[in-house]
Protein backbone atom coordinates (compact mmCIF):
# COMPACT_ATOMS: atom_id res chain seq x y z
CA UNK A 1 0.00 0.00 0.00
CA UNK A 2 1.46 3.33 -1.45
CA UNK A 3 2.50 5.57 1.97
CA UNK A 4 0.46 8.92 2.14
CA UNK A 5 3.94 10.61 1.83
CA UNK A 6 4.74 9.33 -1.66
CA UNK A 7 1.53 10.66 -2.87
CA UNK A 8 1.26 13.43 -5.64
CA UNK A 9 -0.10 16.80 -4.51
CA UNK A 10 -2.98 16.37 -6.69
CA UNK A 11 -3.56 12.76 -5.28
CA UNK A 12 -3.36 13.81 -1.66
CA UNK A 13 -5.89 16.43 -2.94
CA UNK A 14 -8.30 14.35 -4.04
CA UNK A 15 -8.34 12.11 -1.42
CA UNK A 16 -8.38 14.34 1.09
CA UNK A 17 -11.66 16.17 -1.01
CA UNK A 18 -13.20 12.51 -1.29
CA UNK A 19 -13.10 12.09 2.93
CA UNK A 20 -10.88 8.83 2.46
CA UNK A 21 -6.94 10.67 3.76
CA UNK A 22 -7.07 13.23 6.15
CA UNK A 23 -5.11 16.15 6.78
CA UNK A 24 -2.94 14.54 9.83
CA UNK A 25 -2.24 11.64 8.40
CA UNK A 26 -0.87 13.38 5.51
CA UNK A 27 1.37 15.52 7.50
CA UNK A 28 2.34 12.45 9.91
CA UNK A 29 3.37 10.68 7.06
CA UNK A 30 5.81 13.60 5.63
CA UNK A 31 7.32 13.85 8.88
CA UNK A 32 7.59 10.14 9.66
CA UNK A 33 9.24 10.58 6.47
CA UNK A 34 11.57 13.58 7.27
CA UNK A 35 12.57 11.88 10.21
CA UNK A 36 13.94 8.85 8.22
CA UNK A 37 15.75 11.04 5.68
CA UNK A 38 16.73 14.18 7.23
CA UNK A 39 19.82 13.11 8.85
CA UNK A 40 21.42 12.44 5.40
CA UNK A 41 20.05 14.54 3.36
CA UNK A 42 19.48 17.52 5.33
CA UNK A 43 16.66 19.74 3.38
CA UNK A 44 15.67 21.94 6.53
CA UNK A 45 16.80 24.97 7.93
CA UNK A 46 13.78 24.74 10.53
CA UNK A 47 11.09 21.91 11.14
CA UNK A 48 8.01 22.91 12.29
CA UNK A 49 6.48 19.36 13.23
CA UNK A 50 4.18 19.99 15.78
CA UNK A 51 2.97 23.34 14.36
CA UNK A 52 2.49 21.47 11.12
CA UNK A 53 0.21 18.65 12.87
CA UNK A 54 -1.89 21.18 15.09
CA UNK A 55 -2.75 23.05 11.29
CA UNK A 56 -3.73 19.68 10.18
CA UNK A 57 -5.82 18.97 12.97
CA UNK A 58 -6.99 22.00 12.63
CA UNK A 59 -7.92 21.73 8.89
CA UNK A 60 -9.76 18.23 9.36
CA UNK A 61 -12.60 19.60 11.48
CA UNK A 62 -13.26 22.31 9.29
CA UNK A 63 -14.62 23.44 5.86
CA UNK A 64 -12.28 23.46 2.57
CA UNK A 65 -10.14 26.10 2.74
CA UNK A 66 -9.29 25.82 -1.24
CA UNK A 67 -7.34 23.58 -3.75
CA UNK A 68 -4.67 23.44 -1.01
CA UNK A 69 -6.65 22.21 1.91
CA UNK A 70 -4.52 19.72 4.13
CA UNK A 71 -1.41 19.93 1.61
CA UNK A 72 1.76 20.00 3.09
CA UNK A 73 4.55 22.06 1.69
CA UNK A 74 8.22 23.96 2.40
CA UNK A 75 9.43 27.07 2.09
CA UNK A 76 12.93 28.63 0.86
CA UNK A 77 14.32 30.30 3.90
CA UNK A 78 14.77 33.49 1.65
CA UNK A 79 10.97 33.42 2.15
CA UNK A 80 9.56 35.55 5.00
CA UNK A 81 7.48 33.60 7.44
CA UNK A 82 5.43 35.15 10.89
CA UNK A 83 6.23 32.12 12.54
CA UNK A 84 9.37 30.71 11.65
CA UNK A 85 13.29 32.01 11.03
CA UNK A 86 14.21 33.32 8.08
CA UNK A 87 17.78 33.64 7.89
CA UNK A 88 18.26 33.66 4.01
CA UNK A 89 21.40 31.35 4.23
CA UNK A 90 23.55 33.82 6.24
CA UNK A 91 24.70 34.00 9.96
CA UNK A 92 24.29 37.95 9.43
CA UNK A 93 19.99 36.92 9.86
CA UNK A 94 20.48 34.05 12.36
CA UNK A 95 17.87 34.47 14.84
CA UNK A 96 15.93 36.58 12.50
CA UNK A 97 11.92 36.58 13.01
CA UNK A 98 9.86 38.71 10.40
CA UNK A 99 6.63 40.25 11.58
CA UNK A 100 4.87 38.66 8.55
CA UNK A 101 4.36 36.02 5.92
CA UNK A 102 5.67 36.33 2.33
CA UNK A 103 3.25 36.72 0.39
CA UNK A 104 2.51 33.66 -1.90
CA UNK A 105 3.22 32.00 1.81
CA UNK A 106 0.10 33.60 3.12
CA UNK A 107 -2.09 32.78 -0.14
CA UNK A 108 -1.16 29.21 0.08
CA UNK A 109 -1.67 29.01 3.84
CA UNK A 110 -5.27 30.86 2.94
CA UNK A 111 -6.00 27.90 0.47
CA UNK A 112 -5.18 25.40 3.23
CA UNK A 113 -1.85 24.28 2.93
CA UNK A 114 0.35 23.53 5.86
CA UNK A 115 3.61 24.73 6.85
CA UNK A 116 6.35 21.81 7.98
CA UNK A 117 9.36 24.18 7.48
CA UNK A 118 11.78 26.49 6.13
CA UNK A 119 14.43 24.67 3.83
CA UNK A 120 17.98 25.19 3.09
CA UNK A 121 19.07 28.10 0.64
CA UNK A 122 22.48 28.88 0.03
CA UNK A 123 24.01 32.16 0.75
CA UNK A 124 21.59 34.83 -0.13
CA UNK A 125 20.38 32.39 -2.84
CA UNK A 126 23.55 32.95 -4.35
CA UNK A 127 26.56 30.40 -4.92
CA UNK A 128 27.68 29.08 -1.66
CA UNK A 129 26.09 25.92 -0.76
CA UNK A 130 24.60 25.61 2.54
CA UNK A 131 24.09 22.03 4.45
CA UNK A 132 22.37 19.91 1.61
CA UNK A 133 22.83 16.52 -0.03
CA UNK A 134 21.24 15.38 -3.42
CA UNK A 135 18.85 12.94 -2.20
CA UNK A 136 19.44 10.23 -4.74
CA UNK A 137 23.24 10.62 -4.44
CA UNK A 138 24.51 12.29 -1.08
CA UNK A 139 28.29 12.72 -2.52
CA UNK A 140 26.36 14.99 -5.21
CA UNK A 141 25.48 18.29 -5.15
CA UNK A 142 21.45 18.75 -4.56
CA UNK A 143 21.99 22.15 -6.94
CA UNK A 144 21.50 25.64 -5.73
CA UNK A 145 20.12 27.55 -4.77
CA UNK A 146 16.78 26.11 -4.27
CA UNK A 147 19.00 23.31 -2.72
CA UNK A 148 16.48 22.28 0.61
CA UNK A 149 13.83 22.75 -1.34
CA UNK A 150 14.52 19.99 -4.20
CA UNK A 151 15.66 17.71 -2.25
CA UNK A 152 13.44 17.67 0.18
CA UNK A 153 10.14 16.92 -2.65
CA UNK A 154 12.92 14.68 -3.93
CA UNK A 155 13.24 12.88 -1.20
CA UNK A 156 9.57 12.38 -0.68
CA UNK A 157 9.64 14.26 2.64
CA UNK A 158 6.97 17.03 1.27
CA UNK A 159 5.08 17.20 -2.51
CA UNK A 160 5.23 20.73 -3.00
CA UNK A 161 7.66 23.52 -1.83
CA UNK A 162 8.53 26.69 -2.73
CA UNK A 163 11.87 28.13 -4.56
CA UNK A 164 12.99 31.31 -6.06
CA UNK A 165 14.78 31.51 -9.20
CA UNK A 166 17.78 34.15 -10.12
CA UNK A 167 20.02 32.76 -12.55
CA UNK A 168 18.94 28.98 -12.27
CA UNK A 169 17.98 27.94 -8.97
CA UNK A 170 14.42 26.42 -9.47
CA UNK A 171 15.03 24.46 -12.47
CA UNK A 172 18.83 23.15 -11.88
CA UNK A 173 18.00 21.84 -8.40
CA UNK A 174 14.67 20.16 -9.43
CA UNK A 175 16.26 18.44 -12.46
CA UNK A 176 19.34 17.39 -9.76
CA UNK A 177 16.77 16.08 -7.14
CA UNK A 178 14.37 14.39 -9.67
CA UNK A 179 11.22 16.89 -8.84
CA UNK A 180 9.19 19.09 -11.10
CA UNK A 181 10.22 22.86 -11.16
CA UNK A 182 8.50 25.87 -12.66
CA UNK A 183 9.91 29.37 -13.07
CA UNK A 184 6.63 30.94 -13.98
CA UNK A 185 6.94 34.29 -16.15
CA UNK A 186 8.58 37.52 -14.50
CA UNK A 187 6.13 39.24 -12.42
CA UNK A 188 3.54 36.62 -12.31
CA UNK A 189 3.87 35.83 -8.86
CA UNK A 190 4.17 38.59 -5.99
CA UNK A 191 7.91 38.42 -4.31
CA UNK A 192 6.92 40.77 -1.79
CA UNK A 193 8.20 39.46 1.54
CA UNK A 194 10.85 37.73 -0.43
CA UNK A 195 14.88 38.83 0.21
CA UNK A 196 15.52 40.08 -2.89
CA UNK A 197 19.45 39.12 -5.44
CA UNK A 198 18.62 41.30 -8.28
CA UNK A 199 14.89 43.00 -8.51
CA UNK A 200 15.59 42.77 -12.33
CA UNK A 201 15.29 38.71 -12.77
CA UNK A 202 13.80 37.06 -8.94
CA UNK A 203 10.93 34.76 -9.45
CA UNK A 204 8.97 33.43 -7.15
CA UNK A 205 9.36 29.16 -8.58
CA UNK A 206 7.54 26.25 -7.24
CA UNK A 207 8.44 22.38 -7.36
CA UNK A 208 6.36 19.07 -6.89
CA UNK A 209 6.42 15.74 -7.56
CA UNK A 210 4.88 16.12 -10.60
CA UNK A 211 4.39 19.07 -13.00
CA UNK A 212 0.66 18.78 -12.30
CA UNK A 213 1.49 19.58 -8.37
CA UNK A 214 3.29 22.70 -9.85
CA UNK A 215 0.34 23.68 -11.67
CA UNK A 216 -2.09 23.01 -8.35
CA UNK A 217 0.24 25.50 -6.96
CA UNK A 218 0.31 28.24 -8.60
CA UNK A 219 -3.33 28.14 -10.24
CA UNK A 220 -4.45 27.98 -6.60
CA UNK A 221 -2.53 30.79 -5.63
CA UNK A 222 -3.88 33.10 -8.96
CA UNK A 223 -7.41 31.27 -8.66
CA UNK A 224 -7.08 29.79 -11.87
CA UNK A 225 -7.70 25.92 -12.19
CA UNK A 226 -5.02 25.25 -14.46
CA UNK A 227 -5.14 21.33 -13.57
CA UNK A 228 -8.55 21.27 -15.80
CA UNK A 229 -6.74 22.48 -18.57
CA UNK A 230 -3.44 20.08 -19.08
CA UNK A 231 -4.75 17.00 -20.06
CA UNK A 232 -6.88 19.44 -22.80
CA UNK A 233 -4.37 21.33 -24.44
CA UNK A 234 -3.59 18.46 -27.46
CA UNK A 235 -0.35 17.91 -28.69
CA UNK A 236 2.40 20.51 -28.17
CA UNK A 237 4.50 21.94 -31.72
CA UNK A 238 8.18 21.74 -30.29
CA UNK A 239 11.20 23.78 -30.72
CA UNK A 240 14.17 21.67 -30.18
CA UNK A 241 16.88 24.48 -28.98
CA UNK A 242 20.26 23.35 -27.93
CA UNK A 243 21.27 27.66 -27.47
CA UNK A 244 24.14 29.00 -28.22
CA UNK A 245 26.03 27.18 -25.39
CA UNK A 246 25.86 23.82 -26.29
CA UNK A 247 29.59 23.19 -26.16
CA UNK A 248 29.08 23.18 -22.34
CA UNK A 249 27.01 20.40 -21.73
CA UNK A 250 28.27 16.76 -20.66
CA UNK A 251 28.00 13.85 -22.42
CA UNK A 252 24.84 12.66 -20.95
CA UNK A 253 22.41 15.67 -22.22
CA UNK A 254 22.23 15.46 -25.44
CA UNK A 255 21.22 11.52 -25.51
CA UNK A 256 18.59 12.87 -22.96
CA UNK A 257 17.44 15.52 -25.20
CA UNK A 258 17.51 13.33 -28.28
CA UNK A 259 15.75 10.52 -26.32
CA UNK A 260 13.01 13.28 -25.44
CA UNK A 261 12.52 14.16 -29.35
CA UNK A 262 12.00 10.50 -30.30
CA UNK A 263 9.23 9.62 -28.03
CA UNK A 264 7.39 13.18 -28.42
CA UNK A 265 7.46 12.07 -32.30
CA UNK A 266 6.58 8.70 -31.71
CA UNK A 267 3.52 9.97 -29.49
CA UNK A 268 2.25 12.78 -32.24
CA UNK A 269 4.11 15.80 -32.48
CA UNK A 270 5.62 18.44 -34.59
CA UNK A 271 9.60 18.45 -33.62
CA UNK A 272 11.56 21.01 -35.24
CA UNK A 273 15.51 22.49 -35.01
CA UNK A 274 15.37 26.16 -33.84
CA UNK A 275 18.35 28.25 -33.93
CA UNK A 276 18.89 31.49 -31.23
CA UNK A 277 19.28 34.49 -33.42
CA UNK A 278 23.16 35.29 -33.40
CA UNK A 279 22.19 38.16 -31.17
CA UNK A 280 21.79 36.18 -28.18
CA UNK A 281 25.11 35.79 -28.33
CA UNK A 282 25.13 39.18 -26.09
CA UNK A 283 22.86 38.44 -23.65
CA UNK A 284 24.87 35.91 -22.15
CA UNK A 285 27.45 38.63 -21.81
CA UNK A 286 24.56 41.23 -20.63
CA UNK A 287 22.93 38.93 -17.93
CA UNK A 288 25.47 38.64 -15.40
CA UNK A 289 26.06 42.01 -15.73
CA UNK A 290 22.88 43.26 -14.45
CA UNK A 291 23.10 40.69 -11.66
CA UNK A 292 26.57 41.69 -10.18
CA UNK A 293 24.85 45.77 -10.48
CA UNK A 294 21.76 44.89 -8.73
CA UNK A 295 23.49 42.74 -6.29
CA UNK A 296 26.21 45.50 -5.01
CA UNK A 297 23.02 47.53 -4.81
CA UNK A 298 20.71 45.11 -2.95
CA UNK A 299 23.41 44.42 -0.26
CA UNK A 300 24.99 47.57 0.21
CA UNK A 301 24.07 47.14 3.62
CA UNK A 302 25.45 43.96 4.71
CA UNK A 303 28.83 44.92 2.87
CA UNK A 304 28.95 48.47 4.66
CA UNK A 305 28.21 46.68 8.13
CA UNK A 306 28.17 42.98 7.62
CA UNK A 307 31.27 41.81 5.60
CA UNK A 308 33.24 39.88 7.73
CA UNK A 309 30.34 37.24 7.95
CA UNK A 310 29.66 37.21 4.22
CA UNK A 311 31.51 34.47 1.70
CA UNK A 312 34.56 35.14 0.09
CA UNK A 313 32.29 34.79 -3.07
CA UNK A 314 29.84 36.86 -2.70
CA UNK A 315 31.67 39.62 -1.42
CA UNK A 316 33.91 39.12 -4.64
CA UNK A 317 30.65 39.16 -6.77
CA UNK A 318 29.37 42.87 -4.56
CA UNK A 319 32.89 44.10 -5.35
CA UNK A 320 32.49 43.07 -8.89
CA UNK A 321 29.08 45.15 -9.50
CA UNK A 322 30.37 48.56 -6.99
CA UNK A 323 33.01 48.93 -10.22
CA UNK A 324 30.19 48.56 -13.06
CA UNK A 325 29.21 52.27 -14.07
CA UNK A 326 25.49 52.62 -14.64
CA UNK A 327 26.02 53.31 -18.21
CA UNK A 328 27.48 49.86 -18.48
CA UNK A 329 24.11 48.54 -16.80
CA UNK A 330 21.62 50.23 -18.50
CA UNK A 331 23.61 49.26 -21.84
CA UNK A 332 22.99 45.54 -20.37
CA UNK A 333 19.51 46.28 -19.83
CA UNK A 334 19.04 47.33 -23.38
CA UNK A 335 20.61 44.11 -24.91
CA UNK A 336 18.12 41.92 -22.82
CA UNK A 337 15.07 44.11 -24.03
CA UNK A 338 16.12 43.66 -27.72
CA UNK A 339 16.18 40.09 -27.34
CA UNK A 340 13.09 40.17 -25.68
CA UNK A 341 11.15 41.74 -29.05
CA UNK A 342 12.96 39.00 -30.78
CA UNK A 343 11.03 36.22 -28.91
CA UNK A 344 8.44 35.84 -31.43
CA UNK A 345 10.48 35.06 -33.96
CA UNK A 346 12.36 32.38 -31.70
CA UNK A 347 9.09 30.70 -31.35
CA UNK A 348 7.58 31.08 -34.82
CA UNK A 349 6.19 28.15 -35.23
CA UNK A 350 6.33 26.24 -31.83
CA UNK A 351 4.42 26.56 -28.38
CA UNK A 352 7.23 25.67 -26.84
CA UNK A 353 10.79 25.31 -26.42
CA UNK A 354 12.65 22.20 -25.57
CA UNK A 355 16.08 22.94 -24.43
CA UNK A 356 18.83 21.15 -21.67
CA UNK A 357 17.79 21.70 -17.93
CA UNK A 358 21.32 21.28 -16.97
CA UNK A 359 24.38 20.41 -18.28
CA UNK A 360 24.10 16.67 -17.26
CA UNK A 361 23.59 14.92 -13.63
CA UNK A 362 24.35 16.58 -10.41
CA UNK A 363 28.55 16.96 -10.18
CA UNK A 364 29.77 15.59 -7.24
CA UNK A 365 30.95 17.03 -4.48
CA UNK A 366 29.53 20.50 -1.95
CA UNK A 367 31.39 23.03 -2.85
CA UNK A 368 29.78 23.65 -6.15
CA UNK A 369 25.84 23.79 -6.96
CA UNK A 370 26.79 23.20 -10.84
CA UNK A 371 26.34 25.39 -13.88
CA UNK A 372 23.59 27.09 -14.72
CA UNK A 373 24.49 28.17 -18.21
CA UNK A 374 21.46 26.20 -19.57
CA UNK A 375 18.98 28.47 -16.99
CA UNK A 376 20.24 32.06 -16.71
CA UNK A 377 19.21 33.30 -20.01
CA UNK A 378 15.74 32.24 -20.05
CA UNK A 379 15.75 34.14 -16.36
CA UNK A 380 17.00 36.63 -17.97
CA UNK A 381 14.35 37.05 -20.75
CA UNK A 382 11.10 36.48 -17.99
CA UNK A 383 9.78 33.78 -19.64
CA UNK A 384 8.11 30.27 -17.68
CA UNK A 385 10.44 27.54 -17.58
CA UNK A 386 9.27 23.93 -16.56
CA UNK A 387 11.21 20.98 -16.17
CA UNK A 388 9.81 17.65 -15.62
CA UNK A 389 11.43 14.26 -13.84
CA UNK A 390 11.67 11.00 -15.66
CA UNK A 391 15.18 10.85 -17.66
CA UNK A 392 18.22 9.18 -16.14
CA UNK A 393 21.75 9.88 -17.10
CA UNK A 394 24.73 7.38 -17.42
CA UNK A 395 24.95 7.17 -13.64
CA UNK A 396 21.00 6.33 -12.61
CA UNK A 397 20.77 10.13 -11.37
CA UNK A 398 18.26 12.39 -13.12
CA UNK A 399 18.85 14.79 -15.93
CA UNK A 400 16.30 16.70 -17.44
CA UNK A 401 14.77 18.86 -20.25
CA UNK A 402 13.07 22.16 -19.71
CA UNK A 403 10.24 23.61 -21.76
CA UNK A 404 10.02 26.99 -22.32
CA UNK A 405 7.42 29.38 -23.31
CA UNK A 406 6.42 32.46 -24.11
CA UNK A 407 6.24 35.54 -21.52
CA UNK A 408 2.92 34.97 -19.99
CA UNK A 409 2.13 31.87 -21.88
CA UNK A 410 2.18 29.95 -18.46
CA UNK A 411 -0.65 27.62 -18.96
CA UNK A 412 -0.15 26.21 -22.51
CA UNK A 413 3.55 26.19 -21.09
CA UNK A 414 2.74 23.81 -18.26
CA UNK A 415 0.43 21.75 -20.40
CA UNK A 416 3.28 21.21 -22.70
CA UNK A 417 5.50 19.81 -19.55
CA UNK A 418 2.71 17.90 -18.81
CA UNK A 419 2.25 16.15 -22.03
CA UNK A 420 6.33 15.87 -22.17
CA UNK A 421 6.19 14.69 -19.13
CA UNK A 422 3.62 11.60 -19.79
CA UNK A 423 6.27 10.33 -22.88
CA UNK A 424 9.25 9.67 -19.76
CA UNK A 425 7.42 8.11 -17.21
Amino acid sequence: MIEPADLSAVEAARRIAAGSLSAEALVRSCLDRIAAREPQVQAFEHLAANEALRAARALDKAPSRGPLHGLPFAIKDNYDTWDMPTTSGSPIYAGNRPSADAAVVALSRQAGAVAVGKTVTTEFAYFTPGKTRNPHDPVRTPGGSSSGSAAAVGAGMVPLAFGSQTVGSVIRPAVFCGAAGYKPSFGLLPATGIKALAWSYDTVGVMGRTVADCALLVGALLGADWLAGLDGAGTPRIGLCRTLKWSEAQPEAGPALDATRRRCETSGAKVIEVEMPAGFAELYEAQPVVLAYEMAHVFADEMARSRDKLSARFREQIERGQAIRHVEYARAKAVLDTCRAQLGDLFDGCDVLMTPASPGEAPVGHGYTGNPIFNGVWTALGVPCVTAPGLKGPNGLPVGVQAIGRIGDDARTLAAAHWIEARLS
